[in-house]
Order: structure tokens, then sequence, then C-alpha cells
């Protein structure tokens, strides 16, 4: 099977206080030697995958620049990453080819640098149309710049086009949140990306709330129950614009659902190169389903070539896998294939937790299908937990 490549940029022009993934702001001084060791790294990937237990493959379907800001670096970096990718694996010429950009850093030769290395997908980390609220979380651009951006790429042929938003945002209201929803369905996209604000001790913002603070505009973050309700006004509205929930955070017209991201739910193979990069291989060895590795979410760990974990995924790892992953899609779990993959007694042992997740409404079973109900989408986590049994392999 093809696999889907993921490159991680972790530079940005500033860091959002919601924003808990492996980025922020560093030195362009840095941004040689981290592509450099990017290059290397797939340049050695049969090399890799060797040393992880895995069987290496060349044929790639899909590849993702993600971050971060992947348009803050120069265009000789991104034309090599491209170049690179191009000498050491068969892209199929069909892939999806996405990178994701921050409105107000795509210039007229940025736009030109996508089309010549083949990008045919754009997601753009909007988050909201109000330009209040992106101020106050850290985003440098105006509503103006991200609807500009939006028609330049359209008219360069790029069509394929993504918008980021988050609910539950400081200052958020009912009607500010209509109003973000009804722009970015006025721009036409064919996708859009719905996501609750985190809570979590990984960003500034989320400190703040566990705290109690104040700072970042923290006492302005709407409570659950409201981003809740936002969240819900989203799949109705974007539901009646012909934009079809597929993922919990995901919708999309008919034919433009997001490739790259449909294989980390479905447990296809995928590999991923720089920062706190995730992959996904088959395993070589006997037992072991597939074999997981996760770099470094240290910039200087990672262009140094130290850190880094690798996970066995055995079969009793995989089933949970396959329930928590595949419960994310609407179309939700086929449970007869579940069984003929790992066997029905493999399958019983959670018969009871499914009952009671169906009685408490948070699953819906329509024959053999398993799927979170609208409900269960808002408490997907609790539903997930019921899955998570088995312990994992692991080792460094």
């Amino acid at each position: 099977m093809a696999l889907g490549l993921y490159i991680s940029v972790p530079f940005c022009r500033t860091k959002c206080t919601y924003c808990n993934f492996a980025s922020g702001v560093f030195s362009k001084a840095m941004f040689q030697g981290y592509i450099d060791r990017v290059c290397r790294d797939m340049e050695q990937a049969c090399v890799l995958a060797a040393d992880i237990g895995v069987r290496p493959e060349r044929a790639v379907d899909s590849i993702y620049l993600g971050g971060g800001t992947p348009t803050v670096l120069d265009i000789t970096h991104l034309e090599r990453i491209f170049v690179t990718i191009s000498q050491n694996f068969e892209v199929a010429r069909e892939s999806e080819i996405t990178v994701e950009c921050a409105p107000g850093t795509l210039t007229d030769e940025m736009i030109t640098c996508l089309e010549r290395c083949g990008v045919n997908r754009v997601s753009l980390g909007v988050q909201s149309f109000v330009d209040g609220e992106a101020a106050a979380v850290g985003r440098l651009h105006r509503r103006e710049t991200a609807l500009e951006d939006i028609s330049r790429l359209k008219s360069a042929g790029i069509t394929n086009l993504n918008i980021d938003l988050i609910a539950g945002l400081p200052g958020q209201t009912e009607q500010s949140w209509a109003f973000s929803l009804e722009q970015a369905i006025a721009t036409g996209v064919p996708h859009l990306s719905v996501y609750m604000l985190e809570v979590d001790e990984d960003s500034r913002l989320g400190r703040e709330l566990i705290a109690g603070g104040a700072k970042y505009h923290a006492h302005f973050v709407p409570d659950e129950d409201l981003v809740a309700d936002f969240y819900l006004m989203a799949c109705e509205r974007l539901e009646a614009a012909t934009l079809r929930q597929y993922e919990i955070s995901n919708f999309a017209r008919p034919r433009f659902q997001s490739c790259h991201n449909l294989k980390y739910w479905k447990r296809q193979p995928y590999l991923g190169f720089g920062v706190d990069a995730h992959s996904m291989l088959p395993a070589i060895a006997p037992g072991i389903e597939a074999v997981r590795f996760a770099t470094s979410d240290s910039l200087e760990e990672y262009i140094a070539g130290r850190g880094g974990k690798r996970t066995l995924v055995d079969r009793g790892a995989g089933l949970e896998e396959t329930f928590f992953l595949g419960l994310r899609l609407n179309k939700g779990v086929d449970m007869a294939d579940v069984a003929e993959r790992f066997g029905r007694e493999a399958l019983a042992a959670f018969g009871a937790a499914i009952a009671e997740l169906v009685q408490s409404g948070l699953l819906q079973q329509e024959g053999r299908v398993i799927r979170l109900t609208t409900r269960g989408r808002l408490l997907s986590n609790e539903v997930f937990e019921r899955f998570l049994t088995l312990p994992q392999s692991s080792g460094v």
C-alpha cells in the first residue's frame, strides 16, 4: 500500500497562545540546518525503516507539509524538500500534495513556488474571521488577508482548499462564531476543519485556563457548554451548505475529503520527517502488526539526531486502534470486518463496553456497524478510553 509522507516544519512567525504543537519562533539561521536534517532523513528512509523494524516502501500517494507554518521557509528550502522527495520516493501522479499556510505568508512568489512543486491542496489556518478574536490569540492576519489569499490561490489554480476554524476562542460569542462560519461557507472552499479549543498544559492559554487566571484573555474563553453549542451549530450549518461531516472535526464536499488524514484514521502506512513527526508502518517481526515511531519534539535534539520513541503495535493494540481511530469517522467501525481480522473472541472482549456506550447514547449500532452519536462526538475521548485496555510494548 502506498505511503503518506508528512514533513514537519516547526517554524512560525509568532506562537499562538492556544497552540500545543512542537513549533515556535526561531531564528532563520536555524532553517538551513533543519532542512539539511530533514532531507538527510528522507535520503536514508530505507535505513531508518530497517532500524525501526518495518518494511521499507517507496510508493507515495499523499504528501503533507505541516507545522508550524511551512510557508515561512525560503522558497529554496521548500523546493529542496520536494526535490528530495522526488529523488527518494515514487510519487504517484494523482497524489494529494498539501501545504499548511498562515494567512499573510503567501506572497506571489510563494504561490508560484507551490505550483511549481506540484502542490494541489492548501490548508489555511484562519481560526476566526473576526479580527479581534484572531488578534487575541496571537494571529497576525486580518479577515481581508485570509479572503485575499483564498482568492489568489484559486486564481493560481489551487482550488482544493481547507480552512481551519476554532470554536472557543477568547471573546467568541454565538454571533461571532456564526459570522466566521458564514464567511468560511461563502468562500466556497471544499473542506473545513472545526476544532474545539483544547485546554491542557501544553499551551499558554491552556495553562492559564487551568490556573483560573486572566492572562492571554483566558477569562473571556466561553464555557464548555457554549463551545459544544458552537460545534453543533457548525455541524448543522456546514451540512446545510453541502459540506458533509466525515470525521469528528472535518467536513468536505463530495470527493474532497483529506486523503492524507484518512490514512491516520484508517491505519494505513505513513512516514513522518522532522520535529515531533510520527510514522506508522507494517512490521517485519512476527506477532507485531505495526511499528509506530515518533521523532523528538525538541528542535535541537532532532537536528542533532537524538531522541525519538518506537512503539510496537501487537494484535491487541491494533484492535484498540481500529476502534478508537475508526470511530472518529462518521462511517464508523464494521464489527464483522473487525472479527474477520482479529477474531470473534477478541471482538467479544469489548462487547460489554459497546453495549454500555450504546445504552448511554454515545454510540449507535446499525446492523454490524457502530458509530458515534452526535453526543458521542462531543464526548469522544470518554468513548475512546473504553477501548484502551491492553498494554503496548515499547522500546527506544
